[in-house]
């Protein structure tokens, strides 16, 4: 299934909010009189129930219950398009937007592609034209864009830093040449640049008195919480051991500020075996107005062996 891991109370919520939505669709259709079209919605109210179920069960594989979720929102729309042929078509985005939730971004393209068919033996769209054909495809490929753009950025970090495969951080070089673009793409457009210097205190420690494994999990937790806190276009990338850079486009020092604050909070939550309450120094740094990339990387350093110092 998907490699996206959403926290555990979003999932939960995920499913109560479908089984409320559908409830209350097949409580307005038998207000309406519809009584024949009640026979779907009351058949997935079972059946998300029934995922429902198997979610909350600790010893039982995420899969299958976002599989019953993925089914239950196609089945839905295709009955009520088959049942009621004045439906807005827009309906049709809501299990294509599901599907690049819960599937791999492959698996999501073929089985919409696989689908067109289906879609046109719907009433509503017998008599379609080829515009609203290749406007299906768009739409599909569209949506399978930012999946993409993360499986791009995990493959030139696993090229960049081999090394660091787990931790999704960029090497220093590249690092370098994305800050660089980045900086000059701020000065064009007058946008605002923000950067975080991230330093780990127990990085060192760990890796001296608890081995290789423990400093891993130390970054690793480091990027979980950075890549849940931020952007998708925000770069992570390692400076040395111990100090990271975490570039944030388009944002203001107060901006950076906030995004330090919540990083801290989320990393003070998370207790390793090894090290214990996970421990970042995190300090903001914005490039002053007219300075040149250099200066700017040389004060980027002295920060991060300022706060490494402390």
């Amino acid at each position: 299934m998907t490699q996206h891991h959403f926290p555990r109370q979003l999932v939960t919520l995920a499913y109560i909010a479908s089984i409320a939505l559908m409830g209350s669709y097949a409580v307005w259709l038998y207000a309406m009189g519809e009584y024949r079209d009640l026979v779907i919605p009351s058949f997935m109210i079972l059946l998300l129930l029934a995922a429902f179920l198997l979610h909350l069960g600790q010893d039982m594989r995420a899969h299958l219950p976002r599989l019953v979720l993925l089914f239950c929102t196609y089945a839905s729309v295709i009955g009520a398009l088959y049942y009621q042929p004045d439906l807005p078509l827009i309906w049709i985005g809501l299990p294509m937007t599901a599907a690049f939730l819960l599937l791999p971004m492959m698996g999501a393209v073929l089985l919409h592609l696989v689908l067109i068919p289906l879609w046109w033996l719907m009433p509503a769209l017998a008599q379609a034209s080829p515009t609203l054909v290749m406007g299906y495809v768009a739409l599909v490929l569209l949506l399978a864009l930012p999946r993409w753009e993360h499986a791009r950025r995990r493959a030139l970090l696993r090229a960049t830093d081999p090394n660091d495969s787990e931790c999704e951080a960029y090497h220093i070089d590249t690092l370098k040449e994305r800050l660089h673009s980045e900086y000059q793409r701020a000065d064009m457009l007058n946008q605002r640049l923000a950067v975080l210097v991230i330093h780990l205190p127990q990085r060192d420690m760990a890796e001296e008195q608890f081995g290789a494994r423990a400093a891993q999990a130390l970054l690793r937790a480091l990027c979980t919480e950075v890549y849940s806190c931020c952007r998708d276009h925000d770069l992570l990338g390692r400076a040395d051991n111990a100090t990271f850079w975490l570039v944030l486009p388009d944002t203001s020092e107060s901006g950076a500020l906030l995004v330090r604050d919540r990083l801290q909070r989320a990393l003070s939550r998370r207790v390793l075996v090894e090290t214990g309450q996970c421990e970042a120094r995190i300090a903001a740094c914005l490039p002053c107005p007219k300075e040149n990339f250099e200066h700017y990387l040389q004060r980027l350093k002295a920060r991060a062996d300022a706060i490494a110092n402390v």
